[in-house]
């Protein structure tokens, strides 16, 4: 199977080898990954950058251009005439100016940080509220073009929402192969779409590695394993907005949550790419990786000043960010380091508290991911790895509606109240008693 394209190719992210365009995440010759490289000079033509087109004029096309993803269409690995049937992606980002003062801190500069902390929310990302919608819809037009009629995952949750809404939307078959101890309300967001969902006794490790034999087996694509150089090349699209969205230019720092390590290389992709053609001026970008305590292998490697991965068995409420191996791990690593960042983890009980500050600091409802890139932030500011005067953007990868389980029991059931003016009366002046009662215990504490 081929599927030529003139201006992307996929290359060994070790050896360089060559392998054209065809559904394969692994170089024969040094069993390394692969990725997408692209001919710059080709995507400038495509974009028609020329001495009477300079980059300004690109940025100006690009801009008055739909509002997703496709915009960015020329620096995707996407078929020839392929037409996007969903509006993925061009998510919001706003300045988060109460957040900011919260994670900073009475003692740090709460005004320089209010003024430049920004939220990348892709937590309102169309269809499934994850970026995930975003690598998902890149590697589907791959896995049409290829001829795949039956597509499918291992995932910790996202992924799978993603691939089984996108597939119904094209018409294909697809198949969920999903660690059993998922969030609920993820795996019911997989099978209203009406895909076939395979829970696996074991952690998603073990999951990944079925699937990779499976893929052996079967002609079917899975986005992460046989796709998996298209899929990842769909995460670029959120730096690509991030530079636009701040006037087409890079910000200082960046936080990420990581998994299996993949977004935040291809945020850093992005922003030289965007470089390279000219279309933002190129300055230091700080890469900060973000993982829960109970799954970190990255951060601990980045921590014990380590190269390598040692892989971990995950234990934490962070589902999503569940991968005890990471595939990109020594990437992101390299991302990281190089960029002059730091990774940091947060405990699970660290991850609840930043999910409900985020929600009653700036009206966001992430799920545990996010959560862990809040708590994470707010240890980057203490640490004085983030300093408040710094341009940061902090990536909400997921919706607070899809791990609702790890807020159970936090929140009090109120007691009804008859229909009187009277009894509001008498509970409003109760209520009132016991937040005076709170803050002036806090106060003595």
């Amino acid at each position: 199977m081929s599927n030529n394209n003139a201006h992307y190719e996929l290359r060994c992210r070790e050896c360089g080898r060559r392998w054209g365009n065809q559904p394969r995440s692994i170089c024969d010759e040094c069993f390394s990954p692969l990725e997408i490289a692209y001919d710059y000079d080709w995507i400038r033509y495509l974009l028609g950058e020329d001495s009477m087109n300079p980059p300004r004029s690109i940025r100006a096309r690009i801009s008055q251009r739909p509002a997703n993803m496709w915009r960015y269409a020329e620096l995707l690995p996407l078929p020839a005439g392929y037409e996007p049937r969903l509006p993925v992606g061009f998510t919001p980002l706003f300045k988060a100016p109460r957040l900011a003062e919260r994670l900073v801190g009475a003692m740090g500069d709460t005004k320089a940080a209010a003024e430049n902390l920004y939220i990348k929310n892709d937590a309102v990302c169309l269809p499934t509220l994850s970026f995930k919608d975003r690598v998902v819809a890149v590697a589907l037009a791959q896995a049409q073009a290829f001829g795949f009629d039956t597509v499918a995952c291992s995932s910790t949750g996202n992924l799978a929402n993603a691939v089984a809404a996108h597939a119904a939307r094209l018409g294909l078959k697809a198949w969920i192969f999903i660690p059993s101890d998922l969030e609920p309300a993820k795996i019911l967001g997989t099978q209203v779409f009406g895909a076939n969902v395979v829970r696996i006794a074991g952690n998603y490790d073990q999951v990944n590695r079925l699937c990779s034999q499976i893929a052996e087996e079967r002609r079917w694509g899975f986005v992460n394993v046989n796709l998996r150089p298209y899929y990842a090349e769909g995460s670029k699209t959120v730096g690509f907005e991030i530079a636009e969205q701040l006037g087409w230019r890079l910000p200082d720092n960046v936080v990420v949550p990581m998994a299996g390590g993949s977004l935040i290389t291809k945020i850093k992709k992005a922003f030289d790419e965007l470089t390279k053609l000219g279309l933002v001026e190129e300055k230091p970008v700080k890469f900060f990786g973000a993982q829960a305590t109970g799954c970190s292998p990255i951060s601990t490697a980045v921590k014990t000043g380590s190269a390598e991965i040692e892989p971990q068995k995950p234990a934490t409420i962070a589902r999503s960010l569940a991968i005890g191996n990471p595939a990109d791990g020594h990437y992101a690593i390299k991302t990281i380091k190089h960029s002059g960042g730091w990774s940091e983890d947060v405990s699970d009980p660290e991850v609840i508290d930043s999910i409900r500050l985020l929600a009653a600091t700036e009206g966001i409802f992430t799920e545990t991911a996010g959560g862990v890139t809040v708590g994470t932030a707010g240890k980057l500011y203490r640490q004085d790895r983030i300093l408040p005067e710094e341009t940061t953007v902090l990536c909400i990868t997921g919706n607070g509606l899809k791990t609702t389980d790890v807020l159970a029991g936090v929140y009090e059931i109120e007691r009804p109240i008859a229909p009187k003016l009277a009894e509001f009366e008498k509970y409003l002046q109760e209520t009132l008693d016991g937040i005076e009662v709170a803050t002036e215990s806090a106060a003595v504490a």
